[in-house]
């Protein structure tokens, strides 16, 4: 925003009227920076546009009247004023600089604030503005327009699904809320569902390893969910929208004060209750969801600016999907299939900086979720308790030398009504229940000017996997005010559960195979970026590239080839590699016509030793490449700004349910398109308006069915002799028959984009500062 606004008039020279018409007079001007002339910034008087000179000077042939002047510059706060003319005028705008994204401040690569162009670890920046530009009713969705960032749908009934990042499975993702680990583990299938739009300040990603700082889980990558401020949130906030599907979503923020406390509350609701069936499997293409978030934050204001902050948030979701005559009374019945799923869950998320002089901070947090879930018939009723909590030590030895020392616990309870907590010996059940305590140590070093090293090491230990080291080192080099070079190297770890990560093993149609005892997950990743940003005073350009490898050992890797009928799952007998590069430009020309656009090219393979050999195969769902784009073209006197947005996605393995399964082996190019039309109003009122999947693409469009033998989702026919298990043959595969001419079982994994076809949606924004 304009902090300072300084229109100085200099003269007013004379005003006369002559037989009833308005006189003509010019209007001169001045457009700075700082005290300094700025060349080639637009100058707007109603519909009139002009550049200013290389003095920074402009002159408009006028008449008599009130107008709008606009000033619009690269770099810069737009400025915008009504003034009336009634004589040769000359004034002055001043122009403040706009936080660019070199210089936004980010935590999450450090755990300290710094400037993104300070930061020796390589951290991306999404602010709701790009959000905006393809509405969406949760984070989940609205991750899909970011490079290297693909949300995956895990099951074609209930839709759930998780985050893959270069081409990982969302297991390898940790996902966090103002850098607390809250959504993870049983809840990564729903926690990024329900976030109120209206609290968040900013996404910040960090692709590769980073449990070096944040622990386990945070092993392919982090997206680290940073609430606003109760300080710095609008009064008010409201973003209200629904589409010719009929789904509904409303994101409503405020904030009040109480003395020395200050309130911020945000409120999600979601609806969407009509099944739709149009690729005639007579299930419903899209989950039918009801939820609604309830969040609130609170901060103190303390001597000395001390931190002291407390965050709750709520979330309750009812959600089905299944039959299209399916019902709530026909609930883990057999009359009708369903996948019904209740989720309630809450979190609490704070940080108290200590009241002495040495800045020391306890960030903690804390969550409870529990799922009562059928598919089909089978039964899973889930509960997961996370608390974490952490010591933070920001010391500044030197003015070139920063040390961060921290030590923190995560304690973890589970427990289900599966084999995964059952005690096969005691017949008893029992609740998986750990705590890890965990110290670690980073030291950032600008040992030469431009140069700086970045080291770090965390130490958890683990009741049953004993110590786990996760050392991690950093290297920047800025080349200049717009240049960087960033090379990142570290190691991570997870600790798996395989009923709270993999939705399939809970479907009923596959069985569960649990070949070992599972031992944790390592890598070993480096990671190689380059940032730069070029052009004039009006075009403004930025590139951002980046070349990574990791290598993973002891993977547990879920098997889906060598029996279709069952999920085989082990630490893999060899190793596993993902690989790639990764290219994004950002343009803002003249701030009207605004773009990123970026492409990610990976190889993910797993190499297994069998028999003396080793066989080199490419995961399921992870494609070679994808595309994404984000264009926006303004048009300032009409106060109308067109949004075009996409991604498109390479062919990617899908996982086949018998050898005579008619459905393609590997899916097609394909990508999902949008169009936004945004109307400003007045400050603070804008509606909006688009059409989502213009392309009305659908994985249908290329499979003769998605859902294997949809028609028979109990197995009831597959049992031709009356002994009441399924036929199989010599092989220990289903018999093909006339009624079942491909050897099949029910199966909905068979899952790769969603199936939600063309649709309108409009919305209205209102912000009250």
């Amino acid at each position: 925003m304009i902090r300072q606004l300084s229109i100085l008039v200099i003269s007013l020279l004379w005003v006369s009227v002559c037989c009833g018409q308005l006189d003509k007079l010019k209007l001169r001007g001045l457009v700075q920076a700082e005290g300094k002339p700025l060349a080639n910034v637009t100058v707007q008087v109603n519909k009139q546009e002009i550049l200013t000179d290389s003095l920074g000077a402009f002159v408009i042939d006028l008449v008599t009247g009130t107008y709008q002047v606009k000033a619009s510059m690269v770099g810069y706060e737009p400025f915008a004023n009504k003034l009336l003319f009634k004589a040769d005028t000359s004034f002055v705008i001043e122009l403040e600089k706009t936080v660019t994204a070199l210089n936004e401040v980010v935590v999450t690569g450090t755990m300290r604030p710094v400037q993104k162009l300070q930061s020796p670890i390589s951290v991306e920046v999404y602010t709701p503005q790009f959000f905006k530009k393809n509405p969406t009713p949760s984070i989940f969705e609205a991750l899909q327009g970011v490079n290297g960032i693909r949300p995956q749908i895990n099951c074609n009934v209930c839709n759930t699904g998780d985050i893959h990042i270069n081409g990982l499975e969302g297991p390898y993702t940790m996902i966090t809320i103002d850098g607390m680990p809250i959504v993870s583990s049983l809840s990564s299938v729903y926690g990024l569902f329900g976030i109120p739009h209206q609290m968040i300040e900013r996404v910040e990603v960090v692709k590769g390893p980073a449990s070096g700082l944040y622990g386990s889980e945070a092993i392919g990558g982090l997206i680290n969910i940073i609430t606003k401020s109760p300080e710095r949130a609008p009064r008010f906030s409201a973003n209200v929208m629904t589409t010719s599907w009929l789904e509904h979503n409303v994101d409503l923020g405020t904030k009040f004060q109480l003395g020395k406390l200050r309130s911020l509350i945000g409120v999600n609701y979601f609806n969407y209750t009509k099944p739709i069936d149009k690729n005639d499997d007579l299930f419903t293409d899209v989950t039918l969801q009801h939820r609604i978030t309830v969040f609130n934050k609170w901060s103190l204001e303390r001597k000395a600016n001390r931190i002291a902050s407390l965050a709750a948030r709520y979330f309750y979701e009812d959600r089905w999907g299944g039959e299209m005559n399916w019902s709530k009374q026909y609930r883990g019945t057999d009359i009708s299939y369903g996948e019904s799923i209740y989720t309630n869950r809450w979190e609490l998320i704070g940080a108290y900086q200590l009241p002495i002089n040495t800045p020391i901070v306890l960030n903690f947090s804390s969550t409870q979720h529990d799922q009562n879930s059928y598919y089909g018939t089978t039964f899973y009723k889930g509960e997961q308790r996370i608390s974490y909590a952490q010591l933070l030590w920001n010391k500044d030895l030197t003015a070139r030398q920063h040390l961060l020392v921290g030590a923190g616990g995560r304690y973890n309870f589970y427990d289900d009504n599966t084999v995964a907590t059952f005690d096969t010996l005691t017949k008893h059940n029992q609740p998986e229940c750990y705590f890890i305590p965990a110290l670690f140590v980073q030291h950032e070093w600008d040992w030469r000017e431009n140069h700086t090293l970045l080291t770090g090491l965390r130490y958890d230990h683990h009741s049953v996997h004993g110590s786990i080291f996760t050392p991690r080192i950093a290297y920047k080099w800025k080349v200049d005010d717009k240049q960087v070079v960033r090379l990142n190297a570290g190691t991570g770890f997870r600790v798996v559960n395989l009923f709270t990560e993999e939705h399939a093993a809970l479907t009923g149609a596959r069985a569960v195979e649990v070949e070992e005892e599972l031992k944790p997950e390592t890598s070993y990743n480096v990671n190689l970026n380059y940032t730069a940003g070029f052009g004039t005073a009006s075009k403004i350009f930025q590139l951002d590239g980046s070349v990574w490898y990791t290598y993973f050992h002891n993977q547990i890797a879920p098997d889906y080839d060598s029996d279709p009928n069952k999920i085989k799952y082990s630490n893999l007998k060899g190793f596993a590699v993902s690989k790639g590069i990764s290219l994004s430009i950002d343009a803002n020309i003249q701030q009207r016509l605004k773009g990123t656009i970026g492409m990610t090219f990976q190889d993910v393979t797993r190499t297994e030793e069998k028999k003396g050999q080793r066989i080199k195969q490419r995961p399921v769902l992870n494609e070679r490449w994808t595309g994404t784009w984000a264009i926006a073209y303004t048009l300032p006197e009409a106060g109308i700004t067109f949004d075009y947005t996409g991604n498109i996605y390479g062919p990617m393995r899908l996982p086949l349910a018998s050898a005579h399964d008619p459905r393609p082996s590997t899916s097609p190019v394909w990508s999902l398109q949008n169009i936004q039309v945004t109307k400003w109003i007045k400050k603070g009122v804008e509606v909006y308006g688009g059409v989502k999947n213009l392309l009305n693409w659908t994985p249908a469009k290329s499979s003769p069915f998605l859902i294997a033998r949809s028609q028979d989702p109990f197995d009831k026919k597959l049992d031709y002799n009356g002994d009441g298990h399924t036929d199989l043959d010599a092989n220990g595969q289903v018999l093909v028959t006339a009624e079942n001419p491909y050897g099949l079982t029910f199966d909905p994994t068979y899952v790769y984009g969603p199936n939600q076809g063309i649709r309108a949606f409009v919305g209205l924004r209102l912000t009250w500062k």
